[in-house]
């Protein structure tokens, strides 16, 4: 485990760490489709036209239409009748943008560490309302890098771009299997929940000023 003082940068996740949870959303939109509450998720991890679709979206292969086509296509299969059109903007109405998180990127950067973007993009414009050139020093997007999460490579440029040693840097992201993948490698993980508790464990790390003054 690597102490506090060798971490001089910081990693964050997008969906479900600098917005409202993805799950909890897009269960949500199962929902309001017609379906139940796990089904957009559990198509999109284990239908298998529709979690290929996902990689292959994530990774720059697939274009949006592309995707939606692929994810109403397995909604018919499931019983649920809906048009591709406009699909991923369906979606992502359900994500909220997480203003204690941004805040936190913030306040991060203040302390003086290097932060970064690393995320597994899902639309082309997932990152609107988002300016990612102010907020980060550095942004690895799975599309343009052709790998997603929990992909070692994508880690690996990540570290490079903040220009250090994975050992020096801490990572956020909701997902249990993306941190477990950054810790192998090196990286200081932590699970996102929300913003208190990620504040608490950055403040482990970095020596973050007490809560109360800022969040």
């Amino acid at each position: 485990m690597t102490s506090s003082t060798s971490v001089r940068g910081v990693l964050f996740d997008f969906g479900g760490v600098l917005t409202t949870s993805v799950l909890a959303g897009f269960s949500r939109f199962g929902e309001d489709l017609g379906g139940d509450r796990g089904l957009v998720l559990r198509l999109l991890s284990q239908d298998p036209a529709a979690s290929r679709a996902l990689v292959d979206h994530e990774e720059g292969r697939l274009d949006d239409e592309g995707f939606e086509e692929a994810l109403a296509a397995a909604l018919c299969d499931a019983g649920i009748a809906v048009g591709p059109a406009g699909l991923l903007a369906r979606m992502q109405g359900y994500l909220g943008r997480d203003e204690a998180m941004v805040a936190l990127v913030a306040e991060v950067r203040a302390h003086g560490v290097k932060v970064g973007l690393i995320s597994n993009s899902l639309g082309r414009d997932c990152y609107a309302g988002y300016d990612l050139d102010d907020m980060f020093d550095a942004q690895v997007i799975s599309r343009v890098e052709g790998v997603r999460k929990p992909s070692r490579r994508l880690y690996e440029i990540a570290c490079q771009r903040l220009g250090l040693a994975p050992h020096e840097v801490a990572f956020v992201d909701d997902l249990r299997q993306n941190v477990e993948a950054a810790t192998r490698l090196g990286m200081r993980g932590i699970l996102h929940r929300e913003a208190s508790a990620t504040r608490t464990a950055l403040v482990d790390v970095l020596g973050l000023a007490p809560a109360a003054q800022v969040l």
